[in-house]
């Protein structure tokens, strides 16, 4: 499918699942009424609650996730690809759960999962601090989602600052990068644009940028601003602050247009590290 029309879904995530999933779900089916068949969701999407025990408690396996149950069901009824952006997943043996990301084909299976591998461990101005790396395990596995609208590279929020990732997911065929999150609004205001850009122009792909954004338990501001970017680095769409979605027109022949007039790709060379 070479054209589609993608959306991201942007949400005020607090701790109430059932309301979480509500909202969200609301927005999406808005999305796909205006054409969408790709649909994006942030980190967190079903839950954000504040404290490492909280967080634990509420997590489930993912063969009895509810959360996980209701988007599968929800690709069915839209008939389209989602990307759950994030859930809480128990992991057997282990005190700390997997932030992991689903993608979700048209007939409500599991396509691939993926864990985030980089983990957010810093102290902010003013006393805000993140140790992620306290709560959540983290993953070591890249995952290439082959889906009806092409391949996507998944990665989650924090990862989006170690672009030799995204690098592997280019090489491997990616045409767009999904990076959903639940940005600061601190480090967004500073680097969200900037990052996201960057890692859509190095690799001539589209980035699918879907966010969290507001206030949630524990005083956490997220910064909002949903993305849809295209490989030349062009803001196709932004979500502003406010929870709701975005939608944009993909035109995978711009990949490899773009890729044409600037093959950083191929000309990549091995050298000895310093």
């Amino acid at each position: 499918m070479d054209r589609f029309i993608a959306a991201c879904v942007q949400v005020n995530a607090r701790d109430d699942m059932n309301d979480n999933l509500a909202r969200a779900a609301t927005y999406a089916r808005d999305a796909h009424a205006a054409g969408a068949t790709l649909i994006a969701f942030p980190e967190n999407v079903s839950m954000i609650s504040f404290g490492g025990e909280k967080v634990r408690t509420a997590a489930y396996d993912e063969a009895a996730h509810p959360a996980l149950t209701f988007f599968c069901d929800l690709a069915v009824e839209l008939k389209s690809t989602l990307i759950v952006g994030s859930l809480h997943v128990t992991v057997p043996g282990e005190d700390r759960v997997a932030n992991r990301c689903f993608v979700i084909g048209p007939d409500g299976k599991v396509i691939t999962s993926y864990d985030k591998i980089h983990m957010f461990d810093v102290d902010l101005a003013g006393g805000e601090s993140y140790r992620e790396s306290k709560t959540f395990r983290p993953g070591d596995q890249a995952r290439l989602a082959k889906t009806d609208v092409g391949d996507i590279g998944i990665a989650i929020c924090y990862d989006v600052r170690f672009p030799q990732l995204f690098r592997d997911y280019a090489k491997a065929g990616a045409k767009i990068l999904s990076i959903p999150a639940a940005f600061t609004r601190t480090t967004g205001q500073a680097h969200w644009h900037n990052l996201l850009r960057s890692r859509a122009i190095e690799n001539g792909c589209f980035v699918i940028a879907a966010a969290q954004c507001g206030e949630h338990p524990g005083d956490r501001k997220t910064f909002g601003h949903s993305l849809i970017i295209d490989p030349w680095g062009e803001v196709l769409a932004d979500g502003g602050t406010d929870p709701g979605f975005i939608t944009a027109e993909i035109d995978l022949g711009r990949v490899e247009e773009i890729r044409r007039m600037v093959p950083s790709l191929h000309n990549d060379r091995a050298y000895k590290p310093c």
